[in-house]
């Protein structure tokens, strides 16, 4: 975790972007990524990929990157791993994302881009990738030894953000330490061969983190999200699955009733209202009650986007070829920035 004064420092940066954006979207290029270790559920839809679309349309430069090689970073196995890019893909088209005017590419197929690797591992230590919040936390959650892949992952990461010339990442307060690594690899690479980089910042999310139905982390493996492609009837079995508890009152309460309170905030970011104001709405309805409202509010927000998803799910050969553009796209992009590393450093092509 970045300490207060480096937060304070981006989040004042970050505010000063977010007023300029609407004045001066092309002067920004934006990228931004996933792993496909599975469905993206709501807390990725309204952490992630709603802010995505709203800059794809307000005319920002936009890439997204689905991170297949960093799968490996933590697992021991690509099993899936198909199914998972091609559905990742058709949530994306889903939700807004624009194939013409954003890059949908995928990590193994531009190796322009990853060959960045080489020349910034030369540019940081040992020292500052193992303090890497990030790294020491995937590896006490994975209880693996620590992999090279692992190790580097901050790295593999700059190479994502650098080679497309992003200026701008849209990021939680966790993940600003792989920003502070990405800016300085511009920095040292720059100042050693030439300016090639541009200074990269981050935009600071202000969406608040939407809590799983039980009002843990929303995670796939606890169980507690809704998936984006999940239907109304698995998404009201998933919300009627989930626990509550057994006061009859419903109250916003996180700290003492995290059951109820996810459930309140799931319902309140589907419908932009407060979730106390939903829950006095419900009052002595009990989770019954609750679980109805929440139900309505997830299918109706989202029964639009599921439309335009059960569309692509019919037509994988369109959602392919969207891959292959946006992959022929970056790979022409990487090997120009590729070409212009090489001059800068002097090497014989």
């Amino acid at each position: 975790m970045p300490n207060e004064r480096s937060y304070e420092t981006a989040l004042a940066r970050s505010n000063e972007i977010r007023a300029d954006l609407p004045q001066h979207p092309e002067h920004y290029t934006m990228l931004t990524g996933d792993r496909p270790t599975g469905r993206l559920h709501l807390g990725h839809y309204f952490g992630t990929i709603k802010g995505r679309v709203e800059l794809q349309d307000m005319g920002v430069n936009t890439s997204i990157l689905i991170a297949d090689y960093q799968v490996i970073t933590d697992r021991d196995t690509t099993e899936h791993i198909q199914d998972n890019v091609y559905n990742m893909v058709m949530d994306y088209l889903a939700c807004g994302v624009d194939p013409d005017k954003t890059m949908i590419y995928a990590h193994s197929a531009v190796p322009a881009a990853n060959q960045l690797m080489l020349p910034f591992l030369s540019l940081v230590s040992e020292a500052e990738l193992q303090r890497n919040p990030t790294v020491k936390a995937e590896m006490e959650a994975s209880g693996h030894e620590l992999t090279g892949l692992l190790l580097t992952y901050p790295v593999h990461q700059a190479c994502d953000i650098l080679f497309c010339k992003g200026n701008v990442v849209p990021v939680g307060r966790d993940q600003l330490p792989h920003i502070e690594l990405t800016r300085l690899i511009a920095r040292k690479f720059n100042n050693r061969y030439g300016k090639v980089f541009p200074e990269v910042d981050a935009l600071l999310s202000d969406t608040p983190l939407l809590p799983g139905l039980d009002g843990r982390k929303m995670s796939k493996s606890y169980g507690n999200a809704i998936s984006i492609s999940m239907t109304p009837e698995e998404t009201a079995k998933r919300i009627k699955k989930s626990q509550t508890d057994s006061e009859r009152m419903i109250t916003f309460d996180p700290e003492n009733r995290p059951g109820v309170s996810g459930l309140l905030s799931t319902a309140a970011i589907c419908t932009g209202l407060d979730p106390e104001e939903i829950a006095a709405e419900i009052g002595m309805g009990g989770s019954g009650a609750l679980k109805t409202y929440v139900t309505e509010a997830v299918n109706g927000y989202f029964e639009p986007i599921r439309e335009r998803r059960h569309a692509f799910e019919n037509d994988l050969d369109y959602v392919k070829d969207v891959l292959h553009e946006g992959n022929r796209r970056a790979n022409e992009i990487a090997e120009a920035t590729l070409a212009e590393v090489r001059e800068a450093m002097g090497m014989v092509y």
